[in-house]
């Protein structure tokens, strides 16, 4: 069937493939009886996907989704490159993307892998290929060897006649040096002779698309159709991610909905050129949620636009807040903390709580070699009476400040239970040595002692 043809409707069939979700056929004559529903409260089983080791990090499979960066220095420079790989590592990147444009940044690349290796930063690099990869890969057999994986995009390893032939290249090398790659696609360099044959056969359609339609086919069909050439090469499907990265929030999803059902290659999500700042962050997770929702995708990337020498870092940190409050994984202490309103007019709580979360972000590096597991410990910083005590409860750790007008106590809740009441002017100063003290006592050499012990 065409892929522009009107598919058959499998809604209802493919809901029904999952355990956790049921249909109901409701009889209007039977009475209402409330039930407590737990099933919508999680996500779709994750698609089964073959899984790729990249380096030391398995992507897809039943690994964890993977968080990766890209650095936006001069490979060539090899010093400002290595010091922002180890700062992206440092912040959490498993894996970390460089350019390889030229000639002097495919010499720096075996260099800048020795020089982290030294430095005991152990994250694979991935190679970001344009236009002149094979040539780059083949002339450079050091970066070759290098790197942990090489990242192709089907768009622009070559025009008409060259494309096959270069995109060969490029996978027999791979081959040679035992590495994986990516075919990534993307919607503002798409092989535009593919896009043409499509816009073509639809306009010829009984029951035409519409042209963004055409487009988001031309993107699946672009990564599967390099997939299966990479495949009829050689190259084991446990060699293959692919990609399809658009910048538009509904497009993403679409596309990555409709690939996902067609293969069962790992997944790299992405939604390209997100924008800077809170449009960026905002639709990545828009888009990116939704989707790891439903069960899609493998290993993420945030691709936000930095401030004028603004911190690379930040994609990181967007790309693991994202699975953590989804769910999917903890890379540090969550601090919950009210919003604020008219009950705290005081700057105590918020004080305390950004006070808090800026140590355990800067103390991550350490703690998860001195506190294993630490990055599960939640910890509440609330402003007034309402819901200070419930939500402190909750958390391992919490304290309920006084609002505007109440007493000026602060009781402290530890693992659910009141454990003190903190008062006057070092309430803050007390309530983050408690935090430290718990930290220490329950993920520290103190726990385990006392676990040994018993």
């Amino acid at each position: 069937m065409p892929f522009f043809a009107s598919p058959p409707n499998h809604a209802l069939e493919k809901r029904t493939e999952f355990p956790h979700v049921c249909v109901h056929e409701l009889n209007p004559n039977d009475p209402v009886v409330p039930v407590m529903i737990d099933d919508f409260a999680k996500p779709l089983p994750r698609r089964k996907s073959v899984g790729v080791m990249v380096g030391n990090v398995m992507v897809g499979g039943d690994a964890p989704v993977v968080v990766q960066s890209m650095t936006n220095t001069d490979t060539a420079d090899a010093d400002a490159t290595v010091a922002q790989v180890s700062a992206l590592a440092r912040a959490g990147s498993e894996i970390v993307r460089i350019t390889v444009d030229r000639p002097e940044a495919a010499a720096q690349v075996p260099r800048i892998r020795e020089r982290l290796d030294r430095l005991g930063v152990d994250v694979p690099l991935v190679g970001d290929f344009h236009y002149i990869g094979h040539k780059l890969l083949a002339d450079y057999p050091d970066c070759a060897s290098a790197l942990a994986k090489y990242r192709i995009n089907p768009g622009n390893v070559g025009f008409k006649a060259k494309r096959d032939t270069q995109f060969s290249q490029i996978i027999e090398i791979a081959l040679k040096y035992d590495k994986p790659v990516r075919i990534g696609v993307n919607w503002g360099s798409l092989d535009q002779e593919l896009l043409t044959k499509l816009m073509d056969e639809n306009a010829e359609s009984a029951s035409p698309v519409s042209a963004a339609a055409v487009m988001r086919e031309a993107i699946i069909q672009s990564g599967i159709l390099s997939a299966e050439r990479a495949e009829a090469l050689g190259m084991g499907r446990d060699r293959i991610i692919l990609s399809a990265k658009v910048s538009q929030v509904q497009d993403l999803i679409a596309v990555y909905a409709d690939l996902a059902r067609r293969c069962d290659y790992a997944l790299h999500l992405g939604l390209t050129e997100a924008g800077m700042g809170s449009k960026g962050i905002v639709s990545s997770a828009a888009s990116m949620g939704i989707l790891l929702q439903q069960g899609i995708g493998d290993t993420i990337r945030v691709s936000l636009t930095p401030e004028p020498g603004g911190d690379r870092t930040r994609e990181v940190q967007v790309a693991q807040e994202l699975l953590q409050v989804m769910g999917f994984r903890a890379f540090v202490p969550v601090v919950a903390a009210c919003p604020g309103c008219g009950r705290t007019t005081s700057t105590v709580f918020q004080e305390l709580a950004s006070d808090i979360e800026d140590h355990i972000r800067v103390s991550m590096p350490k703690w998860r070699e001195d506190y294993p597991g630490v990055e599960s410990l939640n910890v509440a910083v609330m402003g007034c009476i309402v819901n200070g005590p419930g939500e402190s409860k909750h958390a391992d750790i919490g304290i309920s400040l006084p609002g505007t007008g109440e007493t000026p106590s602060a009781p402290v809740f530890v693992d659910g239970e009141k454990v003190t009441t903190l008062r006057g002017p070092g309430i803050a100063g007390e309530f983050k040595k408690m935090v430290l003290d718990y930290i220490e006592k329950r993920y520290g050499t103190g726990s385990k002692s006392s676990s040994d012990a018993a």
